[in-house]
């Protein structure tokens, strides 16, 4: 019994870690950073303009209003069993250039090995039951430029993928993204190019590790494939900005995703394009406090009658700004509309210039 299950553990963990089709490959960056944008469903493309944007446009770059710009982010799903951390550092170069780092972090700790639960004449040790992490990693990079046309501004990361499943295997990738902004009156309208190249993640498995000897018979769980492929990613966004009343001020903003990986069960579906639509708003009152909504992550789910419906995430969110201090908190799901998987994300924010005069932030 106790041998089947170490059989099927690891069968599992194979086909979640290594079984995956391009369309699901480097998921990690598609849950998104910082509560801010969280809050507003993902929808910052045309509007980003902080240190978050190396991750979501690295053309919002251009719009820091200070000369720094750094924060960090921490997220727990599923009821703390994965962990989802960010930090990012930003800095003007000159009028008219920008650069930014960004790291993130997605992993699940403490995953008992059992690996040697059973030796060679089928006895069990408890002793022998150790423990390992499954972690990936992103390292970004980011430039970002205005250009000679007024409103117009670019940029593009240069990403570095790091995956590890305790010493059983690791991966390295490597690809490229590219975004633009464009401003007009009140109107933001962005475009962001997620791996242009495509992103290639290639494994290496120490086989030592996945072959398990239990009595006269020895499974070895190391796959064929070593390559994973994460295709390209179009992501369009249109905001504006609006005034309410005395004080307080909108901004709404609409962005859509573009795959090419095939028919997704999404709001639009297609093959080979689907289109995975979302908004958010956010509202300020004299730019000190703030409130955000957004919904998004809309998807088409086969009930067991047979039935299709539809589930989508909502997000809601509140900060706090002063002084080049931000607070951001958002509430948010993992899309299935369930109370039980809702999650408290909280992400810190500080802008601050070289010299001791500080500029005013928006």
């Amino acid at each position: 019994m106790k041998r089947n299950f170490i059989a099927i553990f690891f069968i599992l963990f194979v086909v979640v870690a290594f079984g995956q089709s391009p369309k699901y490959s480097n998921e990690f960056l598609s849950v998104g950073i910082g509560a801010r944008a969280l809050s507003m469903g993902n929808s910052v493309i045309a509007s980003t303009n902080d240190v978050t944007s190396g991750y979501w446009n690295p053309a919002g770059l251009t719009s820091m209003k200070t000369d720094f710009d750094a924060s960090v982010m921490h997220a727990e799903y599923f009821a703390g069993i994965a962990k989802y951390d960010y930090m990012g550092a930003a800095m003007t170069l000159d009028s008219t250039q920008f650069v930014g780092v960004s790291l993130i972090r997605f992993g699940v700790d403490d995953i008992p090995n059992t690996t040697d639960l059973i030796d060679k004449d089928g006895n069990i040790d408890y002793d022998h039951i150790s423990k390992f992490s499954a972690a990936d990693y992103a390292f970004l990079f980011s430039y970002a430029q205005k250009s000679n046309i007024q409103g117009l501004v670019y940029g593009a990361n240069v990403k570095i993928i790091y995956r590890n499943i305790g010493k059983f295997a690791h991966a390295w990738g490597f690809g490229l993204d590219a975004g633009a902004q464009y401003k007009y009156n009140k109107w933001n309208f962005g475009i962001f190019a997620r791996d242009i190249t495509s992103t290639f993640n290639a494994w290496s498995f120490n086989e030592d590790e996945l072959i398990v000897e239990v009595q006269d018979s020895i499974f070895n769980f190391a796959p064929e494939n070593s390559l994973e492929i994460t295709l390209p990613k179009v992501i369009l966004g249109i905001s504006r900005e609006f005034p309410i009343y005395n004080k307080f001020e909108g901004l709404i903003e609409i962005d859509a995703d573009f795959t090419f990986d095939g028919q997704r069960h999404v709001l639009i579906e297609g093959n080979p394009v689907s289109i995975d639509p979302h908004a958010g708003i956010e509202i300020n009152y004299f730019k000190l406090a703030y409130i955000r909504f957004g919904i998004g992550n809309f998807q088409r789910v086969e009930e067991f009658d047979n039935k299709e419906s539809m589930t989508f995430q909502p997000n809601f969110g509140i900060g706090i700004q002063y002084k080049g201090f931000s607070i951001d908190y958002t509430l948010t799901d993992i899309g299935d509309n369930s109370l039980a998987l809702y999650s408290n994300v909280f992400s810190l924010r500080y802008s601050f210039n070289r010299k001791n005069t500080a500029k005013s932030i928006d």
